[in-house]
């Protein structure tokens, strides 16, 4: 395959050393006092060195229920009992790309290749919407038809998408890295996060599991992404690294070190980090390995997350099962999808049956979004579909400087309310809208008196007796 001609950013470097992360990660009698230390620093909202977050991985299992207890406080003081909501929508599974693990590498003979017409993607974002999403994250393959002029007119005419009282008013975009100008057009669309896994941060088995001769075998090229949609503007971006490939403490130390670099270089940390695990695929992708990663290592993994990146979404996915995303909620979790499919054409194609030859990899959790609105109210959890800040312009720096002091509950806390009713007058089930009701006026009760509290009342009541919807501050 002719390589393409790509241009680096201008601050560009490989800023993970494995030798450094490998020394971090030797075996090492445990100060206690450093590691109490570390975890009231956390607890302090303070963001974490990389030698500090290796302290944390190396606590016994009888320390490992600190770092539980310490994220569970800290995911409260900082997001409350908020729970941002959001839906995949595959576009095109076409792809240059031989990856090892995943149902659309292009050596796959059993996938089933597609990609979504104009009127395919509207039929997929009226079912989105008459679901109750406000959010979304479009997903292509990479491959010379999904460029970026191509993805942002796939964004721009979902955004023009209607249904009843539904529209999806922030895209996200899951794709293959850009260069500086397409992501000045991918901007220009109005998107939300660029979200880009760097899939694992070991240099050797990043070459392994992405074979020389694609595109993606390219390591810096991968790494550096985010530094280019910064230089091009947009400030609002995601990573994630896929745990299975290689030694989970690394790929934890692996994405402290990228939104350490992030922040110091660019003034703005990732807004989400993701750390999906491994899944069955077709066409016999690879599945097992050495480094499988357990549960109970994974809710370590996101407890530590949570503590070394204290104001960072961190992401779990409908790749996990029911129950452990119900955990993980409570100690470092603050966005998830609900109701999604990962085929293409899966909102309105196929029924309840996931279909193997058409998805990138098998959902562990494939419930509809009503259930697992349910579910949070029930919980306590105020389900959120909230999208008022990026489009009032507190993203990237501007966010964190509302959020880092805590201000941003101010913001949050009513969006997330008058969200809620919208989906609760206008989609759930009775037995939901009972729930969510009964949860609302709880979280209006909390609301000190004064105009905030008399604004939000009104619009409360605006959205259960009239048309009006879309109302935030």
């Amino acid at each position: 395959m002719l390589t393409p001609v790509r241009t680096l950013s201008h601050h560009c470097e490989d800023f993970i050393h494995d030798s450094e992360v490998e020394e971090l990660l030797r075996p090492q009698p445990l100060d206690i006092g450093r590691f109490r230390g570390v975890v009231a620093k956390a607890l302090d909202k303070q963001a974490l060195t990389v030698d500090e977050a290796a302290v944390l991985l190396r606590a016994s299992p009888e320390l490992r229920q600190e770092v539980l207890d310490a994220a569970r406080e800290l995911k409260r003081k900082v997001y409350g009992n908020r729970i941002v909501l959001f839906a995949p929508l595959y576009i095109g599974n076409f792809c240059v790309n031989d990856c090892t693990y995943c149902g659309f590498r292009r050596s796959n003979r059993d996938a089933v290749r597609r990609t979504l017409t104009d009127d395919d993607v509207t039929a997929q974002v009226k079912a989105l919407e008459d679901m109750g999403h406000k959010r979304i994250i479009v997903v292509f393959g990479e491959h010379p038809a999904y460029g970026a002029d191509v993805i942002a007119r796939t964004v721009e005419n979902i955004y023009r998408v209607r249904s009843r009282h539904g529209e999806i008013r922030r895209v996200n975009i899951n794709a293959a890295p850009l260069d500086v100008e397409g992501f000045r057009r991918v901007k220009e669309a109005g998107i939300g996060t660029y979200q880009i896994f760097q899939e694992t941060y070991h240099h050797a088995t990043f070459a392994k599991v992405h074979p020389a001769g694609t595109l993606k075998n390219d390591y810096l090229w991968r790494l550096d992404a985010m530094g280019r949609a910064f230089d091009a503007g947009v400030d609002d971006v995601g990573i994630g690294a896929l745990f299975g490939l290689y030694d989970w403490r690394f790929e934890v130390l692996g994405l402290v070190t990228h939104a350490r670099y992030l922040q110091s270089r660019y003034g703005c940390g990732p807004h989400t980090i993701s750390f999906p695990r491994l899944r069955p695929a077709s066409g016999n992708a690879q599945v097992t390995t050495p480094y499988a990663v357990d549960d109970d290592n994974l809710k370590f993994v996101i407890a530590v997350l949570r503590l070394s990146v204290p104001y960072t979404g961190l992401i779990l996915t409908a790749r996990e099962p029911a129950e452990l995303r119900r955990e993980a909620l409570a100690f470092g979790v603050s966005q998830i999808d609900a109701g999604s499919r990962v085929e293409l054409g899966g909102y309105t194609e196929f029924g309840d049956a996931q279909q193997m030859d058409r998805e990138q990899f098998e959902l562990g959790d494939v419930r509809p979004l009503d259930a697992i609105m349910r579910e949070l109210l029930t919980d306590g959890y105020v389900p959120s579909f909230c999208t008022a800040c990026y489009r009032l312009g507190r993203t990237g720096q501007h966010f964190m400087e509302f959020a880092i002091p805590g201000f941003i509950q101010t913001f949050c806390t009513p969006n997330a309310l008058t969200t809620l009713m919208e989906y609760l007058v206008d989609y759930a089930s009775e037995e939901t809208r009972a729930a969510g009701l009964a949860l609302v006026a709880q979280e209006l009760g909390r609301v000190p008196e004064g105009p905030m509290r008399r604004t939000l009342e009104q619009r409360l009541n605006a959205i259960q007796t009239s048309d009006s919807r879309d109302l935030y501050v």
